[in-house]
């Protein structure tokens, strides 16, 4: 019986955490799969810690909780998580999906995402698609965002070979498979590791399909943390890895 592996980095995120890791634990997932949440706190603040440790409790059986003593970042946050889901695993079925703790994006696309490695076996991974339906947050700011995040697909694109949509989308899953063989490739512990995971499953000669995603943004003001320095530093990430391939 193969199992989805929830990994969800957290930092800061007391007000929607809980409802997120609640529609992550109600999503029906296809037959025969079940979920394991893999849940990092990447030293938060005492309200989000004990948002976490509430978690842990409800949901002892489905839920491991993972603590980062000081903030070290998105990418550490996911490479902690992924290193336990590699450790853990003893199916050859097994997948990875990478989940934010906002409400940025919906679970219940995690079906659409298992169907498409379902459809080519271990020797698939599948990105979410945000920018089918064009949802971009209103005003110059999220159009701005949506321009910087083509305009780095474009570039990791071109660099990896890939042909996704939307590599900077959250939404990612990985056989566990390929997981273990790209960890120990990753390295960056902010934002840049999005671009980093590309690379490395490129290096693979992996698949990469896109899959459409529902797609809520959300403000700087209501806690968005990526930023102008972030987008530069993809960009470095992008040529830096791919220099390896």
């Amino acid at each position: 019986m193969p199992i989805l592996f929830v990994v969800i980095p957290v930092f800061n995120e007391p007000v929607t955490l809980g409802d997120c890791v609640r529609k992550v634990v109600a999503v029906d997932l296809p037959t025969a799969w079940t979920l394991r949440i893999v849940l990092i706190n990447d030293g938060s603040d005492s309200a989000t810690r004990f948002a976490t440790e509430q978690l842990a409790a409800q949901f002892p059986n489905s839920l491991t909780l993972l603590h980062h003593p000081v903030n070290r970042g998105k990418g550490a946050a996911l490479q902690t998580g992924f290193a336990h889901v590699v450790r853990t695993s003893h199916d050859e079925l097994d997948a990875m999906i990478i989940q934010d703790a906002d409400l940025e994006y919906d679970p219940n696309d995690f079906v659409h995402l298992i169907r498409a490695i379902e459809s080519n076996g271990t020797n698939c991974s599948a990105f979410g698609n945000r920018w089918h339906k064009g949802s971009v947050q209103p005003g110059a700011k999220g159009w701005l965002h949506m321009r910087a995040n083509r305009l780095l697909t474009t570039l990791s694109n071109l660099a990896t070979g890939l042909r996704v949509t939307d590599m900077e989308c959250c939404y990612k899953i990985i056989p566990v498979i390929v997981l273990r063989k790209i960890l120990p490739l990753l390295t960056e512990n902010r934002f840049g590791i999005e671009p980093q995971i590309a690379a490395a499953l490129a290096r693979t000669g992996l698949l990469v399909v896109d899959v459409p995603v529902s797609y809520s943004p959300r403000s700087f003001k209501e806690g968005k943390k990526i930023g102008p320095i972030d987008g530069f530093r993809a960009i470095w990430v992008i040529f830096r890895s791919n220099l390896r391939l």
